[in-house]
């Protein structure tokens, strides 16, 4: 491996932004429209009253994230080819549909965050934004190609579906 020329390990910024490395995209994976929108209205509502949950719920994630790293880094692979492997097709059927069905769920809170955001912004009907939203990104997706996609917008983790799905995972 390369040694990085000695202007790049003398500046503290950069030295701080390899330490962080893949950290910095994981602990901000779930910073999207619904987290912001449901952390803020729980927020406003409740304050700090809520903070005890912090305590049991902190170390849960840690786990949860160090499990599916640990099966990833040692496998090779995602959690539904280790599925498919290790077990039968209807549990994977049926970790995939759950996989399917809260990642719609998910991506319709976004929308309609998105959309109601805009509402508080300028003001006009919530739900028009939220469907102008969603016809804008399934245009984006459908007619934008990958590489000039990905070199439109920078910084942007692409996490329209998770690493671990492929057509082989799916469809045994």
């Amino acid at each position: 491996m390369k040694e990085a020329p000695e202007q790049w390990t003398s500046s503290p910024l950069l030295r701080l932004w390899r330490r962080l490395g893949p950290g910095l995209v994981t602990g901000t994976a779930d910073d999207d429209p619904s987290g912001i929108a449901t952390h803020s209205q729980i927020g406003a509502q409740f304050g700090f009253q809520l903070s005890w949950t912090f305590l049991f719920s902190f170390p849960l994630m840690v786990v949860i994230q160090d499990v599916a790293a640990e099966i990833g880094s040692v496998a090779g692979r995602g959690i539904a080819y280790n599925l498919r492997r290790h077990y039968s097709p209807w549990l994977l059927r049926g970790v995939v549909a759950l996989l399917l069905i809260a990642n719609i769920i998910n991506l319709g809170a976004d929308l309609g965050a998105m959309g109601a955001a805009l509402d508080l912004l300028i003001g006009g009907p919530g739900q028009l934004y939220t469907l102008l939203f969603g016809v804008v990104c399934i245009v984006l997706e459908v007619w934008l190609s990958y590489p000039r996609g990905t070199r439109s917008r920078p910084g942007i983790v692409d996490r329209s579906l998770p690493n671990s799905w492929s057509r082989e995972t799916i469809i045994p």
